[in-house]
């Protein structure tokens, strides 16, 4: 456990993200965010109280909704995003999906497309989006490059590089795709400190 909590704490530094958008609005005691994605967000390979949502509520102080679906696609995201967000009524959310597109090698344009309608649906709604990109799968991936233009496009607080750090960290991960304790617990810790950096908390 100590080496495990070691890497923790190094992570909350490496996979830090800067971002050039606009601050986020300070979040109080009742506000609520919304994590919303597939199988990283739901925390699999891990038990729910270590997904990055349960350890990120821990950490702030705030309600974290986990909303994550494994397998789910952007298109199945899309779909379901609506009644999620009038369910809960976010002030933030989290959007982290995409993953399974790269992986059954899906259009770029459609996943980009999806992911932009996704973000569209939650500021109609009037809840700020924070983007975490997802890499390509080649080893030298941060993310694929519509992230990074729909955060441009969108003005988003953008995290490029949590996810793919992780994966090229085998201490971190439970499988393939999939993280451990240890690695949700560095994902929730460099989302608080995003977080912080943007004047949410």
């Amino acid at each position: 456990m100590k080496y495990s909590n070691l890497l923790i704490y190094l992570f909350i530094f490496l996979l830090s993200a800067c971002s050039d958008a606009p601050k986020l609005s300070a979040l109080q005691q009742h506000d609520v965010i919304l994590a919303f994605g597939d199988s990283l967000t739901q925390g699999v390979g891990a038990s729910k109280e270590h997904s990055y949502p349960s350890v990120l509520s821990s950490i702030s102080g705030i309600e974290v909704i986990n909303a994550g679906i494994s397998g789910e696609t952007t298109q199945e995201g899309l779909q379901r995003l609506s009644k999620v967000i009038e369910q809960h009524n976010p002030t933030i959310m989290i959007l982290l999906e995409g993953g399974n597109d790269i992986l059954q090698n899906k259009n770029p344009k459609d996943i980009q497309f999806n992911l932009d309608e996704m973000i569209t649906i939650a500021k109609s709604y009037g809840v700020e989006v924070v983007l975490i990109g997802v890499p390509e799968k080649n080893l030298f991936s941060t993310s694929a490059p519509f992230y990074k233009e729909l955060a441009d496009k969108h003005q988003l607080v953008f995290a490029p590089s949590i996810v793919s750090k992780l994966m090229k960290t085998p201490e971190m991960k439970s499988d393939y795709v999939h993280f451990n304790q240890a690695g949700y617990t560095a994902m929730a810790v460099s989302i608080h400190q995003l977080l912080k950096d943007n004047g949410a908390l």
